[in-house]
């Protein structure tokens, strides 16, 4: 795809005014403007939409913010969004908070996850590591409760991704990184028609990275290593007149290493048996798109993925060669004259925890859209209504030294729901949208230690929104959601029975928003203030065993706390000063606190913050073209610190991140140099506290994962 050079400056151009995914809709009578103002669309809920005239708070990360950052993985891109966080405690993010909500792990317990993930149709809730972000058009993130679109994985948002479709005309694109750390990048994008009414794309990308941690006892550099390949296939086909069908096809399969924590709190790693984080992922998703009722257009959706997931660690970071008798004063072997030696004189323990995943999803979805003229109530209400069908399977095994035996489980989850929704226009300049979603969810689990257990739960999310669209160019909206999320078990045998079992959890969010842009659109605002009253918060929160050698084990486990709230303001703003220079932020202001609650160890967090919930989260930066080929981009990235956990008082630290990229860009290639953590803070998004030292007798402190340092390179893009 060959662009002419008044293309390639107004897409320079388009991306200065859409750093943040700006996107304005020009007025019917203002065609002068309107070519030079890229509109960015809302696929994702019911009826798409421009995303300034959304009455939600959302953002939509597109392929300019990917390209200027060379972001590989949604978790490099995410902090654009203000409120919204990630945990780690694995090689790639798998858990995402928004608002103060969300998962930060999962060993072997069943969880439910708060914030969605969907890729090209397909669920990919719990196992976003493979949220990789070559040939991705954009991720759209819905903060708040989306009980009427998405249902019980929505409770705090949902982040849904649309990679490119397939185009009419023959085109490619091929991308080449490299950067420190033996990383390298390449991507391969073809597109085009297979025959008058089949379209097609084919994206394949490998990438590659020695990681950020050196294993100082097995001198190695590559422990926590990355070894990611990305194909994924899509097809039009333009069935009739009256029907269209979308096939997306996926294969992932990510052979990561996992050696990310020190003793030493630093970023080398005593570990004899590093880790990993692995998972090979197949799924497909099929959306037919009929348009012959003369009253509404009929999609059917299904979708499948199976994925087999491996994750594991070194669990005492360590080395020696021992055993630990218990009976006996000393230990056989004496580990300090061994082959290896030991980290210290007393190494009481040796272990690793391995986990393998079996997990099979099933999704099916029958929507009627009402066409426009074909409104209900005197034409003043379009209309939507849908029926949808998931049943999920998972077992797991797992490896534990400490264990008599493998642990085994199978959980078996069925959701079936049933939603409408009414969008009224009320007067000229006033709109209602009112939603409804009953969602029953059922699971059967059972295990190797005895325990079975079946819930039943019925769930009712919905929302009202009441919108005023002022003029063309600003909007204020009023809305009220409840979400909710499933209950389920907690199965360590060693958990007494109160804490077994955990209720669904449910949350209304309270929200007031305003939408504007200025100066024939060189200025867009984008604005919201929520109250968020959280009940029956399932809270992740731990136990902490000792065993008789003085080490302990960690039991992570969910529970019911009694009630709790969060609100804030998100802003997302942008200026373009003039044809050269534009100017871009996002702020995100969190408060958030547990009311009533007691934790396993019997302390009360009446009033304390919630896990992972910055006080503030803020993006700044400016684009400057100083000629039609080069593009220079700045920006800081920053949050405040916050709790690692519930079950204890361990905080990151704030911080403040500087990113840059330069590009210099001809009629069909482009070539950037880039770097992200240009200033090399050292910072963690995950930390739990207990002891582990042997060399401190096990002395319980703070230890943490730490995030990416600086990390910098080079790319070349070309399309043909």
């Amino acid at each position: 795809m060959t662009f002419p050079k008044s293309a390639i400056c107004l897409a320079i151009t388009a991306s200065i005014f859409n750093v943040t995914a700006f996107a304005e809709e020009q007025a019917s009578n203002d065609t002068n403007n309107n070519d030079n103002v890229e509109t960015i669309t809302v696929t994702s809920d019911f009826r798409q939409q421009s995303l300034q005239k959304a009455p939600v708070s959302m953002s939509v990360l597109t392929e300019v913010e990917i390209k200027q950052r060379n972001a590989r993985h949604l978790e490099e891109l995410i902090a654009i969004s203000p409120n919204v966080n990630f945990a780690s405690g694995s090689q790639r993010a798998r858990y995402y908070q928004i608002r103060g909500i969300g998962e930060r792990s999962q060993f072997k317990e069943p969880i439910n996850p708060s914030v969605g993930m969907i890729i090209d149709e397909v669920d990919f809730t719990g196992i976003g590591s493979v949220a990789s972000l070559f040939d991705v058009k954009q991720a759209e993130v819905f903060r708040g409760p989306q009980g009427t679109r998405f249902g019980a994985n929505a409770i705090a948002g949902m982040i849904n991704i649309t990679t490119n479709e397939p185009s009419e005309d023959f085109e490619g694109a091929i991308q080449l990184g490299v950067g420190n750390y033996n990383t390298y990048d390449l991507g391969v994008a073809l597109s085009g028609p297979a025959s008058d009414s089949v379209n097609y794309r084919l994206a394949v990308n490998q990438s590659n990275s020695d990681g950020y941690m050196e294993n100082v006892h097995l001198q190695r550099d590559d422990t926590n290593n990355r070894d990611e390949l990305t194909i994924r296939g899509k097809l039009t086909i333009e069935a009739s007149n009256d029907l269209t069908i979308d096939i997306a096809g996926f294969y992932f399969d990510f052979d990561n290493g996992y050696d990310a924590y020190s003793l030493d709190n630093t970023r080398e790693t005593y570990s004899d048996e590093p880790g990993f984080d692995q998972q090979e992922t197949a799924a497909f998703s099929a959306k037919f798109t009929f348009q012959g009722f003369e009253s509404a257009t009929v999609l059917a959706i299904i979708s499948s993925s199976d994925s087999d997931l491996a994750y594991g660690y070194d669990e005492d970071w360590a080395y020696g060669e021992y055993e630990w008798i218990s009976n006996k004063p000393v230990y056989t072997p004496d580990p300090c004259i061994t082959p290896t030696g030991c980290l210290a004189n007393f190494d009481g323990y040796s272990s690793t925890d391995h986990y393998y995943r079996d997990k099979a999803v099933l999704t099916s979805e029958l929507r009627a859209i009402s066409k426009q003229g074909q409104e209900i109530f005197n034409g003043s209400t379009a209309w939507v209504a849908g029926a949808y069908f998931k049943q999920g399977d998972e077992d797991l095994l797992r490896q534990y030294t400490y264990a008599d035996g493998d642990f085994t489980s199978t959980n078996e989850r069925t959701s079936v729901a049933v939603y409408g929704q009414l969008d009224t226009q009320l007067s000229e300049r006033w709109s209602l949208i009112s939603g409804l979603r009953i969602e029953n969810y059922s699971a059967d689990y059972n295990n190797s230690d005895q325990f079975d257990d079946s819930i039943d739960d019925t769930m009712v999310g919905g929302k009202l929104v009441l919108s005023y669209q002022k003029n063309q160019d600003s909007l204020w909206y009023a809305s009220i959601n409840r979400g909710y999320k499933a209950g389920g078990h907690n199965t360590d045998g060693t958990l007494p029975e109160n804490l077994r079992t955990f209720d669904p959890e449910y949350l209304l969010n309270y929200e007031l928003g305003y939408k504007v842009s200025l100066l024939d659109n060189s200025v867009y605002v984008r604005s919201s203030v929520f109250y968020m009253d959280r009940e029956d918060v399932q809270v992740s929160s731990s136990k902490t065993i000792e065993r008789e050698d003085g080490s302990s084990e960690f039991i992570s486990y969910l529970g019911n706390a009694a009630t709790g709230t969060n609100y804030g303001i998100e802003v997302e703003a942008a200026f373009d000063l003039n044809d050269f220079v534009n100017v871009y932020g996002s702020f995100g202001l969190l408060e958030t606190e547990f009311d009533d609650f007691i934790n396993a160890e019997g302390e009360s967090l009446d009033g304390r913050e919630q896990a992972h919930a910055p006080n503030y989260q803020f993006n700044v930066g400016i684009n400057i073209l100083p000629t039609e080929n080069w593009l220079i981009n700045l920006s800081v990235d920053g949050k405040d610190s916050f709790y690692f956990s519930d079950s204890h008082d361990e905080q990151s630290e704030s911080v403040a991140l500087l990113n840059a990229s330069i590009a210099y860009v001809q009629d069909n290639w482009q070539v950037k140099l880039w770097g992200r953590n240009l200033t090399d803070e050292k910072y963690a998004n995950r930390g739990f506290y207990f002891g582990n030292d042997p060399r401190d007798s096990y002395t319980a402190k703070q230890y943490t994962q730490l995030s990416e340092p600086l990390v910098f390179g080079a790319s070349l893009d070309y399309q043909f």
